[in-house]
């Protein structure tokens, strides 16, 4: 239920398919939405006796006479078609009954793709170039889950040995809630060796109603664990110190300012040097470079999530320092593609949320890229709502200008960007928008960003000063979801990057 074009579905059917399933895949997207999915099954041996295909709709006796149903996270659970099911499974829950690998499981609002991206570059590396005792000879890191890979394409590579780095969003937390193993029926279906939740935002609340309804999906990370593992959560905030107080697993705080010393393995950023420390026993070890390759503190206060954890599997904090050191981040997340003549682009539309947006500009404002004064920060923003507050981007563009530091907006169209025009308008911010275009948004960041060029050549000239050309950075923060304007995120993303290169 649910074919999509992210991977979760396709690899589902494929993995089904393999077993010997027959499959009837149904989706209200039609056939011409769904093609390149179609193309890849169809491309299967075997694959017209394997799988029927309704599309455009969905018909209430698929539901009932299947001996499985396969549900799309994005399904919300009370549909009608689901409680007509025998048995309700999703492509996570089929991975963890079948799994024989090390399991880290990480979630949060914003910040677990990075994080996830992280610990699996490390352990990887790890394995590559500087085996340790925590690693087995011949091991291998796998990552998967809500960031657009389904576990399933690699469950039949997996043995005991090997390490599995599993993003899950609420909704797949809530898919599997109060599942046991078939094997064994006194151990949850979802029992990571370390859990690790990220920074907690309000979002989602078009599905889930309340922040508390959302958080408790978070909470079902841990609620399988023992002390044999480890729950990571952040002590800077409430959300962060239920997790801890609560967690049947051993609990590990990370936070960006000094924390108290206490029991087990902590982490926070140095003040004084920027870099991540870790404390084990009573010795501390900088386990995060003071400068990384991605920009922001949040990224760096996601790396710090990661080398806790790792460094609580056994791995070396100079190992964990060497490697996150050249972590290149991932794409759809502050990801730099493209630079030209004093341009700095970057794409961030997997901020789907205000504070991720309002992230992003605190991210690049005052130290865009050399930290030097003439930088210049081009937003582009704005997309649909999801009944979010847009007031903390609204009120870090409020700090950042009263800072004088110099930027500009780009609206693009949707109702969120009704709601944050209608904040610029009331507070006095100007902006540029909205359109519905995106080639259109970045032509007219391109005209922003040459007329600042030009201003700061002038007054270099006026000011008989030997600055250097003004640099420009621009980036893509929507703070909204995609959809209206563009399939999703990464959609969107992919035609930032295009409609910039091109012009």
């Amino acid at each position: 239920m649910g074919l999509g074009l992210n991977g979760g579905g396709l690899e589902s059917a494929r993995y089904l398919a393999r077993c010997g399933a027959e499959c009837t895949i149904t989706d209200m997207k039609d056939e011409s939405v769904l093609a390149p999915s179609i193309e890849e099954l169809m491309a299967l041996p075997g694959s017209h006796r394997s799988f029927r295909f309704v599309l455009g709709r969905h018909e209430m006796e698929d539901f009932t006479k299947a001996d499985i149903v396969i549900k799309n996270p994005a399904v919300p659970p009370d549909s009608p078609y689901l409680s007509a099911a025998r048995r309700i499974e999703t492509d996570i829950s089929l991975f963890l009954a079948a799994s024989p690998a090390r399991l880290i499981a990480v979630t949060g609002s914003k910040g677990k793709s990075g994080t996830s991206s992280a610990l699996h570059w490390v352990l990887a590396k790890a394995r590559e170039t500087s085996p340790c005792n925590a690693l087995k000879p011949g091991s291998r890191a796998f990552l998967g889950g809500n960031i657009t890979v389904s576990p399933l394409s690699f469950l039949d590579q997996l043995n005991e040995d090997d390490d599995v780095v599993l993003e899950l969003s609420s909704w797949q937390l809530g898919d599997i809630k109060g599942r046991r193993l078939p094997s064994d029926s006194s151990r949850m279906l979802l029992k990571p060796r370390s859990a690790i939740l990220t920074s907690i935002m309000p979002d989602h609340l078009d599905r889930y109603r309340t922040m508390e309804a959302y958080i408790n999906d978070k909470r079902l990370i841990y609620s399988g664990q023992d002390k044999k593992d480890a729950t990571i959560a952040c002590a800077d905030d409430h959300w962060g110190q239920s997790f801890l107080s609560e967690t049947p697993g051993r609990p590990l705080p990370y936070s960006s300012e000094s924390l108290e010393t206490g029991n087990g393995n902590i982490a926070f950023i140095d003040p004084k040097s920027g870099a991540g420390l870790i404390k084990n026993g009573d010795e501390w070890s900088e386990a995060v470079p003071q400068r990384l390759l991605v920009p922001g503190r949040h990224n760096k206060k996601n790396c710090l999530a990661a080398a806790l954890a790792l460094a609580d599997m056994g791995l070396p904090a100079a190992l964990i320092r060497e490697s996150l050191g050249t972590f290149p981040g991932i794409e759809h997340r502050l990801e730099f593609f493209h630079k030209k003549e004093g341009f700095f682009f970057y794409n961030d539309t997997a901020a789907t949320i205000p504070e991720a947006a309002a992230a992003a500009v605190e991210t690049f404002t005052g130290n865009c890229i050399s930290g030097k004064q003439e930088s210049r920060l081009i937003l582009v923003t704005g997309g649909t709502d999801k009944n979010l507050d847009f007031s903390p981007l609204v009120r870090t563009i409020q700090a950042t200008r009263a800072e004088e530091n110099a930027m500009d907006i780009v609206v693009l169209s949707g109702t969120g960007s009704d709601k944050l025009s209608a904040l610029f308008k009331e507070t006095g911010i100007s902006f540029h928008g909205p359109f519905n275009n995106i080639n259109d948004a970045a032509f007219r960041a391109l005209e922003l960003g040459e007329k600042a060029k030009k201003e700061a050549a002038i007054e270099a000239i006026r000011q008989s000063d030997e600055k250097t050309a003004a640099q420009i950075t621009v980036v893509l923060s929507p703070g909204c979801t995609s959809f209206g304007m563009f399939k999703n995120e990464f959609d969107r993303g992919r035609q930032w990057k295009e409609a910039v290169r091109r012009l």
